[in-house]
């Protein structure tokens, strides 16, 4: 080492050189080894090489290796002594360092540590076995070749872990060795599934065993302690899947029970097993047994006084009522937990919020409520030694039940939701308040002392709600109630509202930031899944009343968090009547009782801003009247207060306005400065939330969001101008929804085209322009062309002509650009600009944006191929329109080889991955329709033309996703619909007729069925339909489908068998509208008898109109009327030109046709007299 390096090396740097470059010179036959090996071993271990204690510490880790390895060789196993200081080096390097072994060394240490535990001493492994947990610690899966004689039958860990060894010290560390050994690294292969199962049925046991008689309680909680994070590692350690029989029950019972170890007041008699919600389990209380003190010392002789705690200071709780004595006693343990000495069985009061409506006399059980280290130090009988003892026992105490809680939301992970579902009764409560109280998450969140505790308590509840919608979707309470059963739906819902008010509670008595942030985190997961226009109103009301006041939270995250909790509350089954009333209350309640619904009369915010908290001060009146001035569109009698939305104004204020200096303490000099980049994102989300669910409340300011959004784009973070460009992309795509034909929102409501038009004027001019061209951050360019392509068509039509230039040249570039997110984006854009009506009769716009596409379509990345699938085919749907509107002068201004490069391109898209292909396809299907009779005769044509057909034809009989297949079999319909397509004669045609036939009889999916059986309905003409073999082989089809519309082992898709029915009904008497003589006897013999009675009966309901078509099978048939007078029409006009139809003879065909029409006849007759 240099001179100049070596004087700025760490003192313990330059000890650990200085010994081990002794070390290295030590020799095994050296004469003083022992004594020497004895001196450098203490020096090593007399320094701390913590490096956050001294970050200078530069220790490489080839040198700690060597070292570890050099020492191996020379400390014989004899040397007991020597033994265990190797080990202790070991462990004290390993650890402070965070050496990653290289494989020698690991191989080494391994050897070493296994053959000590085999020849040593007992007494000594101990520490050798520290040493082992150190070196295996996330290295199990490259110590396979050790882990028989560590984990095998009669395994040195087996033994010492098992709960018969008396030696509790050797017992933890076996098991923390073990958990070590399953633990996982970031990127390293899991544990092999043997070793992880005898691991996890270690751990399991481990938990269920009970204490052995005469140990003390602080050396067990630190075996339970180990066995749980074991538990945890390997539940963590790659994909899991529990036993059969009661493996799961087993688990989520042990860990219930030492999620309340050591709790106060908890005398329960604690199953072994739970089971799931057909065999519910229930906890009782049981009575309490002198030799039970809950492992805890016994109770001092004054807790028998009813409601008497500790002395300390008493804690207020702001937003309770008035208290009774017990509540009002709480105080604090001296610790940072600052929760009250209430035991978590003694209810009353804390179940009903404080309000003093419960009974508060303690049970029976009382001598049990009060564990002596819950008391002040002048009534404790203890010394100060003794009271030590507790704090260390209810310190580990704390981390069992916390170490639980982190299994047991491993376990949530590990699980699969639906197999959760059955346990929920057993961590939710599902019964309303009063009778005996249940033991739940929700007791440790409202109860448990430890601020950690109750912390992983909500992430466990926040994992469990977090995808449970699908579940929450049964619940229902707006009915009646029964009285002689309760339905599941009931339950459900009444477990929902326990958790609403279980959680509200927690949010006003909870003191500890990160906590409280937790808290607001599950209160949004819950709102996020749980089914409000099935549950009574009330519950939204209350949580947005408590909420209120931590929007000016002093901690960020709790303030994030809040806002966290309006996003979801604005996006949950948007919109909803209730958070529709909340959110048009005033912000000072000035209207009435400030009352909206039943369920509170009295939601007035008054009393808690105004008096409770006046500290949190609402947005300054300059704030109010912020977007008073800005112009408003019409609005509804229940907004002509002219007050905004709260919710709108405190977004704004947050993303704009300079932070307030608040009373509570938060920052410094707040001035100028604006909120935390994380706050500003919240709000900013949520006002984008609180536009797509609410637009009709939000749409009159729509200036003032103009103008946030120019205001964020300007900003240099590119994450604030992300989020700036989203919200006017959320904005815009309110306004389109508006305008859209099938909306139902009357013209007077919308808003005004003007505004529109001057709305994007003023984005278009801002600052919206450095955003696209911002080629450093291409997620914000992406943004910014989605946003482009939110602008409302008509309004795009009175922009300025150079408004106009300019957004379609920015994005023909951008399609340029090599990122993949701003080429699928301003693809995407392009796609939707090409179905502008002012711009898709513009034939050099529609090649340029062509060009641009197939240019996409050979892109390397999936995402802009399959976007640019997706334009291909509005593009091609543009041309359809235009078609049927404009007319052949359309058609002869496009290219003829621009038409064909479309064709062969979507043909190759036809073959590539199925998301791309489900567009391909529909390009297709409009490209086969759009070709004229001049175009088809080409020999240039010919042969991309076949390609093309045969790529539908492929892919309808595919194996692709059925989105596929239906896009696949409406195209051949689409193709079908062009005159000029030679199906008589083609050679393709074939296979095109025979592909639709046998979907339309075999497919699984009856929206297959459904747009299969619609194609084969279009040809208009029966020459199309080719010989009569084939005439009659697409009948058949339709018949067979027709009398097994109802087979299928799909629940699911029984409900569109009836649109199935409408469907191939209709294709049926298209078919007998069309047909010839020579038809006849085959149409005659599927008609007539028996063997017809099914179609005939099918083909009587769809006249009837019986039952209806749904909305399927009415646009697949053209919307062919639901009445019936029309369809009747229909045949009779069939039967008429059946008759007209003329054989040379009286031959049989003749015969045929006559029964045919007999049978047509009756069908008619039967109508009428219907």
């Amino acid at each position: 080492m240099a001179a100049d390096g070596w004087s700025d090396a760490s003192d313990a740097e330059k000890q650990f050189s200085r010994c081990a470059a002794k070390l290295r010179a030590l020799r095994a036959d050296s004469g003083q080894l022992r004594e020497e090996l004895n001196l450098l071993f203490d020096q090593l271990l007399s320094e701390n090489y913590n490096r956050s204690l001294d970050p200078n510490i530069n220790i490489r880790t080839e040198d700690v290796c060597a070292l570890l390895k050099h020492a191996s060789c020379l400390v014989p196993l004899s040397q007991e002594h020597l033994v265990i200081k190797l080990c202790q080096l070991a462990h004290h390097l390993l650890n402070q360092l965070k050496v990653i072994m290289d494989e020698r060394t690991l191989d080494v240490l391994m050897n070493y540590t296994s053959s000590a535990l085999k020849v040593c001493s007992t007494w000594t492994h101990s520490d050798v076995l520290l040493a082992l947990s150190t070196v295996v610690y996330g290295n199990g899966p490259q110590c396979h070749q050790h882990l028989g004689d560590l984990l095998g039958e009669g395994g040195v860990l087996l033994e010492y872990s098992s709960p018969s060894q008396p030696n509790m010290e050797l017992r933890r560390v076996a098991l923390t060795c073990m958990a070590n050994i399953c633990l996982r690294i970031p990127g390293q292969p899991p544990l092999d599934d043997q070793y992880r199962s005898i691991c996890f049925t270690v751990f399991l046991k481990t938990l269920h065993s009970p204490k052995p008689p005469n140990t003390d309680e602080l050396f067990y909680c630190m075996v339970i302690q180990a066995a749980l994070k074991g538990l945890q590692c390997c539940l963590s350690g790659g994909k899991w899947k529990f036993g059969g029989g009661e493996e799961l029950g087993s688990a989520l019972a042990a860990l219930k029970r030492l999620m309340f170890q050591g709790a106060p007041g908890v005398s329960v008699e604690w199953p072994a097993v739970l089971y799931p919600a057909p065999l519910p389990q229930y906890e009782g209380l049981s009575a309490p047994k002198p030799a039970e003190s809950l492992k805890s010392p016994e109770p001092p002789k004054d807790a028998t006084v009813p409601g008497k705690a500790s002395g300390n200071k008493k804690r207020k709780s702001k937003g309770k009522g008035k208290k009774t004595k017990t509540e009002e006693s709480k105080g604090d343990d001296g610790e940072e937990e600052g929760r009250g000495t209430v035991p978590l069985l003694q209810k009353g009061v804390e179940r009903e919020g404080g309000r003093g409506e419960a009974e508060a006399s303690p049970k029976p059980s009382a001598l049990l409520l009060y564990p002596s280290w819950k008391r002040t130090s002048s009534d404790s009988e203890f010394s100060d030694p003794e009271g030590s003892a507790q704090s260390k026992l209810r310190v580990n105490h704390g981390r069992v039940r916390q170490g639980a809680l982190h299994c047991l939301l491993a376990v949530v992970k590990a699980v699969e939701k639906r197999t959760l579902y059955g346990y929920w009764s057993s961590f939710i409560p599902d019964s309303p308040t009063g009778g005996p109280p249940s033991l739940t998450l929700l007791t440790i969140i409202l109860k448990d002392p430890s601020p950690k505790v109750r912390l992983c308590a909500l992430q466990v509840l926040s994992s469990i709600l977090d995808g449970s919608r699908q579940f929450l979707a049964v619940a229902e309470d707006t009915a009646s109630p029964r009285t002689s059963y309760t339905p599941f739906s009931f339950t459900l819902a009444t477990a929902v509202r326990e958790l609403h008010r279980a959680l509200n509670l927690a949010l006003l008595a909870e003191t500890s930031p990160q906590t409280l942030t937790q808290v607001i985190k599950c209160l949004a997961f819950l709102v996020a899944n749980a089914p409000y226009h099935r549950l009574r109103p009330g519950l939204l009301s209350m949580l947005w009343k408590q909420m209120r006041p931590y929007v000016r939270h002093r901690d960020v995250n709790v303030r994030v968090s809040v806002l966290t909790f309006y996003g979801a509350l604005v996006t949950t089954q948007a919109p909803l009547p209730e958070v529709q009333l909340l959110l048009r209350q005033p912000e000072n309640g000035s209207t009435g009782s400030g009352s909206f619904t039943p369920q509170d009369s009295a939601l007035s915010w008054r009393q808690r801003d105004g008096v409770s908290s006046p500290s949190r001060a609402p947005l300054t009146p300059s704030k109010r009247g912020s977007c008073a001035h800005s112009p408003r569109g019409p609005h509804t009698p229940a907004e002509e207060d002219g007050s905004p939305l709260w919710l709108l104004q405190l977004c704004v204020s947050l993303i704009t306005q300079p932070r307030e200096d608040q009373s509570d303490g938060e920052g410094a000099g707040g001035g100028g400065a604006l909120e935390p980049p994380p706050v500003r994102l919240e709000a900013l989300q949520v006002l984008s939330h609180l536009v797509r669910g609410y637009f009709s409340l939000t749409q009159a300011c729509l200036r003032e969001i103009g103008q946030v959004s120019a205001r964020c784009l300007g900003e240099t973070d590119p994450s604030i101008q992300l989020h700036g460009a989203k919200l006017l992309e959320e904005f815009g795509t309110g306004i389109i929804q508006q305008y859209r034909a099938e909306n139902t929102v009357p013209q007077s409501s919308r808003v005004p085209l003007s505004q529109v038009v001057q709305f994007w004027s003023e984005v278009l001019s801002g600052p919206l322009n450095g955003a696209l061209q911002n080629e450093q951050h291409p997620t914000l360019q992406a943004s910014a062309c989605d946003t482009l392509s939110s602008i409302l068509p008509q309004a795009f039509a009175q922009l300025p002509d150079k408004t106009q230039l300019m957004c379609i040249t920015v994005l023909l570039g951008l399609t340029y650009i090599e990122n993949y997110l701003v080429k699928t984006a301003a693809v995407r854009a392009l796609g939707i600009y090409i179905l502008f009506p002012c711009l898709r009769e513009d034939v050099m716009f529609v090649a340029d944006t062509a060009n641009t596409i197939l240019a996409a379509l050979d892109d390397r990345s999936t995402n802009v191929r399959a976007k640019a699938a997706w334009s291909l085919g509005n593009l091609t749907d543009t041309l359809i329109v235009n078609m049927e509107s404009v007319g052949v002068d359309f058609q002869k201004e496009l290219s003829d080889m621009l038409l064909l490069k479309m064709l062969q391109a979507a043909t190759r898209a036809a073959a590539d991955k199925d998301r791309v292909k489900c567009n391909a396809v529909r390009a297709l299907g409009n490209l086969l329709h759009f070709l004229r009779q001049s175009q088809m005769t080409r020999s240039v044509f010919q042969r991309p033309l076949e390609d093309a057909v045969c790529a539908l034809v492929k892919t309808v009989q595919s194996e692709a996703t059925m989105k596929v297949r239906w896009n696949a079999c409406y195209a051949l319909g689409n193709a079908f619909r062009n005159p000029a397509l030679p199906l008589d004669s083609a050679p393709w045609s074939q296979n095109a007729f025979s592909a639709l036939c046998h979907v339309v009889t075999s497919c699984k999916n009856f929206k297959v069925r459904i747009k299969s059986a619609a194609a084969l309905a279009v040809p208009a003409r029966r020459d199309c339909y080719g010989d009569t073999e084939r005439f009659i082989c697409v009948w058949r089809s339709l018949a067979t489908a027709l009398e097994n519309s109802e087979d299928t082992n799909d629940f699911l898709e029984y409900r569109y068998s009836a649109s199935l029915r409408h469907t191939l009904s209709h294709a049926l008497l298209h078919l007998l509208s069309i047909s010839q003589l020579q038809d006849m006897p085959a149409l005659g013999a599927s008609l007539g008898g028996e063997e017809g009675r099914s179609i005939r009966e099918h083909l009587m309901k769809y006249l009837r109109a019986e039952e209806g078509g749904g909305e399927e099978g009415e646009k697949e048939t053209g919307g062919d009327s639901v009445n019936p007078q029309q369809r009747v029409g229909g045949l009779q006009q069939t039967v008429i030109r059946l008759k007209e139809l003329k054989s040379e003879g009286e031959g049989e065909e003749e015969r045929v046709k006559e029964e045919v029409v007999q049978v047509l006849e009756d069908l008619l007759k039967t109508c009428e007299e219907t």
